[in-house]
């Protein structure tokens, strides 16, 4: 079976929901008519990764100006019960393309925010959410950790979805919990444009046997509101380089890496290569050993299949 997937390596409309959900739906509906069945966006792509914040946060106090910057990225995140993803529901139906979109995700209940990615699929709406299981370094003053629940995967006609954000892939037992599950289609968005990265993206691929869809945005520090450039002082023009990527189930860089520009990554992917790559190496078949290893992962879901 071949599936075309569409990477969008682009920038959001800055701490701006609403104009970043129209540039999504002016997107998607672009790609979709190209034929694209998968269609994936940048981590924390609404309403923006807030690259170079300290949101007035240091050890022992927090700010006034860091409390209202807090309160304005959370007004401008998403709920799951909202409107909003109603709005991309209805465009993934009206598209007939699944999409998986990087989010800052609010608890209207708690006032808490999470990392989170949503896939939506054109035929069941929102499947599930995976949420940031450990946010790094600084990330953990505006987003809680998630619990294995988490740790999501869905079977769909375009295949087996699955994936963790930034540097949850550098957590081997994160990954195996995905490998654990068969997936085929490995989503990673991102905000890591370093060179590093592409090795981590075809590492993932080789060991996990998988194709992997590594997305990034490209920033610069002029796309960012006046009232916002004065926490970047320090910073470079390019904020956020790109990088992202599309590597196969052998590690063979099928589109990318791509830096330095706003870019759109479309390939076709044969998922009968994963069943060839499994011929000298399989993470949860013939490679596993069982009878050494026990992997359990707590509270993580069963695959869900869609109907």
């Amino acid at each position: 079976m071949k599936v075309k997937v569409c990477l969008i390596q682009d920038s959001p409309v800055f701490f701006d929901k609403e104009q970043t959900i129209l540039k999504v739906e002016k997107l998607v509906t672009q790609y979709a008519q190209k034929g694209c069945q998968l269609i994936v966006f940048p981590e924390s792509f609404i309403p923006g990764y807030p690259r170079g914040f300290s949101f007035g946060a240091t050890i022992g106090s927090r700010t006034s100006q860091g409390r209202e910057l807090y309160a304005d990225y959370y007004k401008n995140s998403i709920s799951l019960d909202s409107d909003d993803i109603k709005r991309l529901e209805k465009l993934s139906k009206s598209q007939q393309v699944y999409i998986v979109i990087g989010i800052t995700e609010k608890q209207e209940t708690n006032g808490s925010l999470y990392c989170s990615m949503v896939y939506i699929s054109p035929t069941s709406g929102l499947l599930g959410t995976h949420r940031k299981i450990k946010p790094t370094g600084s990330e953990r003053i505006i987003w809680g950790e998630a619990s294995g629940d988490a740790l999501v995967t869905f079977k769909t006609p375009i295949g087996k979805l699955g994936g963790l954000i930034c540097w949850e892939n550098y957590m081997p037992l994160a990954r195996m919990a995905m490998y654990q599950k068969g997936v085929e289609i490995y989503i990673a968005p991102t905000a890591d444009s370093r060179e590093e990265w592409t090795a981590t993206m075809k590492h993932i691929a080789l060991e996990g046997r998988c194709f992997v869809l590594g997305c990034n945005q490209y920033f610069t520090k002029s796309m960012y509101p006046e009232k916002y450039r004065e926490f970047l002082q320090d910073d470079s023009e390019e904020i956020c380089p790109g990088g992202s990527i599309i590597v196969s189930p052998l590690g063979k860089v099928i589109a990318g890496p791509s830096f330095g520009k706003t870019d759109v990554l479309v390939a076709e992917l044969d998922l009968d290569e994963i069943t060839l790559s499994k011929l000298d190496f399989d993470v949860i078949g013939h490679y596993a050993r069982p009878d050494i290893f026990d992997f359990n992962v707590i509270d993580q879901p069963e695959i869900k299949e869609e109907e």
